[in-house]
């Protein structure tokens, strides 16, 4: 996709969505990381659901803790791999007690280094959190990068790179949060609704979605969850 191309992409996204933000709930930097780490290859409308009560009861990692092992389990017994999840929560709570008085650290390597913590989700609480300039790669960015050839790449890393490379100054912290939701509520894995993409004359994908009978022919960008 041309440079200019890429400018006007993020500048429709953005004109309807000018204060992008995650779908998950969380209270505090540390509740970010918990429900990141909880929402691998689950949806976050799950995710909420699943931690919405303990949420209420563990604010900190020390709570966490406390709360132990099989307390958390009752909690996200809901969510899927709800057992790993659960070793991981409890494994990066006493990390961060032990080698960061408590508190989520603002840095990548640090970040990864806690169990259970991948690249995406120190992506992801970097930019929510800290409001830092990262690109948390998952199955609906890479997706859309590859679909619309707006950062095209083999692996998640090589769309992250792309999407590092050329994201205009202006929209590259909302970047990610905007091609989530695109990825999400429009430019769907099975079937994309091109129909009513604010974007479909830029995207490269040649096999475009035809308008359904019985659809709106507004073009619109679904934002939020269903409620």
């Amino acid at each position: 996709m041309k440079k200019d191309d890429i400018f006007e992409f993020y500048s429709r996204l953005a004109e309807l969505n000018p204060a992008p933000e995650t779908e998950l709930n969380y209270g505090n930097v540390y509740q970010l990381l918990v429900a990141v780490t909880c929402s691998a290859q689950s949806t976050d409308i799950g995710v909420n659901k699943a931690t919405a009560k303990l949420f209420e009861e563990v604010k900190t990692p020390q709570q966490m803790v406390d709360l132990g092992l099989d307390g958390l389990k009752q909690h996200i017994k809901t969510i899927g791999l709800y057992n790993n999840k659960a070793k991981n929560v409890i494994a990066l709570s006493e990390a961060l007690i032990r080698d960061h008085d408590g508190e989520v650290p603002n840095d990548r390597d640090a970040l990864v280094a806690l169990p259970g913590v991948g690249r995406k989700t120190a992506n992801v609480v970097l930019n929510c959190a800290f409001g830092a300039e990262t690109f948390a790669v998952d199955t609906h960015i890479d997706r859309v990068g590859n679909r619309t050839g707006l950062a095209p790449g083999k692996t998640v890393l090589a769309v992250e790179k792309k999407l590092e490379k050329h994201t205009p100054k202006p929209f590259r912290v909302g970047a990610h949060h905007w091609l989530i939701l695109h990825g999400r509520y429009i430019c769907k894995a099975r079937t994309p609704e091109c129909w009513r993409c604010p974007v479909a004359d830029l995207c490269r994908f040649k096999k475009k979605t035809p308008e359904p009978k019985t659809a709106t022919k507004k073009p619109t960008a679904k934002t939020k969850a269903p409620k």
